[in-house]
């Protein structure tokens, strides 16, 4: 291994920390490990100051960006073939470039690729179709924007998809291109003191060590079926079944969801913790909890499945 060339690997996607998703995991889990035998730069929008940047085995540059509005993402400014970024850019002197999303940032990394002459390949994490539709409701529209992508996906010299269905759900939008299937992993481990663990859990939520915990972990958007969730534990709780649901993320339903909540008169019942980047508290909870709850119909992939399988956390997914 002495003996082989470090490639210069940058990899580029229009959303990252400190908002967490499914795809960020990905993203991050992919740098540590490239970086343990290449240099890696990771090429995302600009955000709020944000210190973890600088405690991370891979380089990070984030460059100019808007707030999308009604969202958690943002929207980096074009970059021009002139502009001062892009030609920091070009010194990077990346071998290849890899993109995990079509947009902006992704059309940034196409084009660097082009001028340098270099490789770059993509990643289909996403079901488009799903997130575009909550911010456009018109199908004329939508067409056109999946038009845009799929341009983008087949102008790379391959893609990955994260299962062979997300390869026939890009066939569908358009995609001619090769394409191979990765499936996604995590960076999670069996906790070596569970029990220890789970009683942390239970003092930190105030839960009865008897009491059943069932629980959500992802973005709180209404694609991902939160609702949903909470509209089947309000018949629970009419039947007098007794249980506490933890929604563990952030996201843009979350005044709503907490309205509903209220509404249904089950603050008592429902708790939801806020954003957790402590990876040994996020095993512990999973560890608590007799039943991890996805419905979404929205993703593909999902980590945070593989997250509670390592910590055996039943499950009940759509």
């Amino acid at each position: 291994m002495e003996n082989k060339k470090r490639l210069k690997i940058g990899i580029f996607m229009d959303n990252f920390y400190p908002t967490i998703d499914g795809v960020v995991m990905v993203i991050d889990n992919l740098a540590k490990m490239l970086a343990k035998f290449n240099d890696v730069t990771v090429v995302v929008p600009h955000t709020s100051s944000y210190d973890e940047d600088y405690n991370r085995p891979y380089k990070i540059i984030r460059i100019n960006s808007l707030p999308i509005p009604f969202s958690e993402y943002r929207v980096a400014e074009i970059k021009t073939r002139f502009s001062r970024e892009y030609k920091s850019l070009l010194r990077e002197g990346f071998d290849i470039i890899h993109i995990h999303s079509p947009f902006t940032i992704g059309c940034l990394g196409l084009k660097l690729a082009k001028e340098l002459n270099i490789p770059c390949i993509s990643t289909m994490h996403t079901r488009f179709d799903f997130e575009i539709k909550k911010l456009i409701n018109n199908d004329f529209i939508v067409k056109k924007i999946i038009k845009r992508i799929i341009r983008i996906y087949n102008s790379c010299d391959n893609s990955i998809a994260v299962n062979h269905a997300m390869i026939k759900v890009f066939q569908d939008y358009g995609y001619k291109g090769n394409s191979i299937v990765i499936y996604n992993g995590t960076d999670l481990m069996p906790l070596k003191e569970k029990e220890k663990n789970i009683k942390m859990v239970n003092k930190l939520y105030d839960l009865d060590e008897n009491i059943p915990v069932l629980l959500f972990v992802g973005r709180i958007t209404e694609i991902k079926n939160i609702f949903f969730i909470l509209d089947s534990l309000k018949l629970l709780k009419e039947e007098n079944f007794k249980f506490k649901m933890l929604y563990v993320g952030t996201g843009v339903d979350e005044k709503k969801l907490n309205s509903k909540i209220k509404e249904y008169e089950m603050s008592e019942d429902v708790i939801l913790t806020g954003r957790i980047t402590d990876r040994i508290l996020l095993s512990s909870i999973y560890a608590r909890s007799n039943l991890f709850l996805f419905p979404s119909l929205f993703d593909a992939s999902s980590i945070v499945q593989i997250e509670a399988a390592v910590n055996e956390t039943h499950q009940v997914c759509l």
